[in-house]
């Protein structure tokens, strides 16, 4: 069994309700999963995981948010190399942008793309909740 941890943050809830709905693909796959804000993960907690969900929406000018989630994922970076990891967040405007440069990212980090990112704009609807429960039993089997 795989565990899994899923580390968001979510400001309006619609980042929160993907992260569960990563939770329930990962479940139903047969995998364990946490559930974790991004206040309660630490970069020592990497190593405890087989792979990792990051969630978080774009802020700003399309990039992370920049108090809570980007410091904890900068401090998680180092630690990424030959880690499957996968990635999910809202939009409220632009194409994306914010979505592609964190996979550069992680991709220059060493990082391993278990499975292509969600997205979506505002509150995601049926077809995003499918894909994010899509994206969990990817990485759960």
């Amino acid at each position: 069994m795989k565990k899994i941890a899923v580390v968001y943050w979510s400001g309006t809830g619609n980042t929160e309700t993907m992260a569960q709905a990563v939770t329930e693909g990962i479940q139903k796959s047969g995998g364990a999963s946490d559930l974790l804000t991004a206040a309660d993960f630490t970069p020592e907690m990497v190593g405890q995981y087989d792979a990792i969900v990051f969630g978080c929406p774009a802020m700003g000018a399309e990039v992370l948010e920049e108090s809570e989630f980007e410091p904890m994922f900068a401090a998680c970076e180092p630690f990424l190399k030959g880690k499957r990891i996968a990635l999910f967040g809202s939009y409220g405007w632009g194409d994306g942008e914010w979505m592609r440069n964190w996979e550069s990212a992680c991709k220059n980090d060493g990082a391993i793309l278990g499975c292509e990112s969600v997205i979506c704009c505002e509150a995601p609807d049926e077809a995003a909740i499918a894909a994010c429960q899509a994206l969990g039993s990817t990485l759960a089997e």
